[in-house]
């Protein structure tokens, strides 16, 4: 099974949207697909109609049963969407207090890693919906993952949001621990404006070795799919929403190929 994670510390970036798209994208192609929701804001959660307020059935139970010692089958706490080969492990708003809850206790760290090794032989891909903090959660998730995705809206304020991604990345580099590659994703760029051209100029000037070579573009279609509860990459495969996140995903399928090689900073960046 292939573990991704999307993640920024900065939210409303596109992290969800990401993760519910490329979920739809694999489960499409036949690729048995999990998402996990590991925000206790629980926004894709929501998407799939789950309510993150009142779940009993969510990966709080696990870091529960962990610290309690209680196995707690992964499996119990799954649940299918309406689309095949797509399912959801979904959040819960408790899991806000983990951080407290947890302290310094041994082993947190590698919950999700340790559950996804049991459900290995259940899906082909599971796909994590981080929270935009630094902490026992998110921990989780790079430790599970072999490969990041960090979308980063074309704006000013979610640079600043990779910044701070980059230096945990670094940070767990210098503690000893593997760092999972990378892709950083532009995303919501809007042609028409000044802050989106300037901003994706300066990601392919700096970012280069890991920036994705397109962009996810601005589109209102993907929040009118969130109100109806399903991926656009199924509503309208067509949409140029779709389309975005379709030659995303044959990209990070296909490692050699330029999705993973440096980005040309193409001439008026016309992309």
């Amino acid at each position: 099974m292939k573990v991704w994670s999307v993640a920024n510390q900065k939210g409303g970036v596109g992290k969800t949207t990401t993760v519910v798209s490329l979920g739809g994208l694999l489960a499409k192609k036949g690729y048995r697909t999990l998402l996990l929701d590991m925000d206790p804001h629980g926004s894709m959660s929501a998407y799939f109609k789950h309510d993150p307020d009142r779940t009993d059935n969510s990966l709080y139970q696990l870091f529960q049963g962990k610290q309690a010692q209680n196995f707690v089958s992964p499996h119990s706490l799954i649940h299918p969407t309406p689309y095949k080969n797509l399912s959801l492990l979904p959040a819960s708003t408790a899991m806000a207090t983990l951080d407290r809850q947890l302290g310094a206790s041994d082993g947190m760290g590698l919950v999700v890693k340790n559950t996804l090794e049991t459900l290995d032989a259940d899906f082909d891909f599971t796909l994590i919906d981080c929270p935009p903090l630094l902490g026992v959660l998110m921990i989780n998730a790079l430790a599970a993952c072999e490969h990041l995705i960090i979308p980063v809206q074309t704006e000013f304020l979610a640079v600043k949001g990779l910044e701070r991604m980059l230096r945990t990345l670094s940070m767990i580099g210098h503690a000893n621990h593997n760092v999972p590659e990378y892709t950083i994703l532009p995303t919501m760029f809007d042609r028409r404006t000044r802050a989106s051209v300037q901003t994706l100029r300066s990601l392919r000037e700096k970012h280069a070795a890991c920036l994705w070579r397109s962009v996810i573009p601005i589109d209102t279609q993907f929040r009118e799919a969130s109100q109806l509860g399903v991926p656009l990459t199924i509503k309208a495969p067509n949409d140029r929403g779709s389309l975005a996140y379709t030659e995303l995903l044959n990209d990070l399928l296909e490692p050699t190929s330029q999705g993973h090689l440096p980005a040309v900073i193409a001439s008026g960046l016309s992309s």
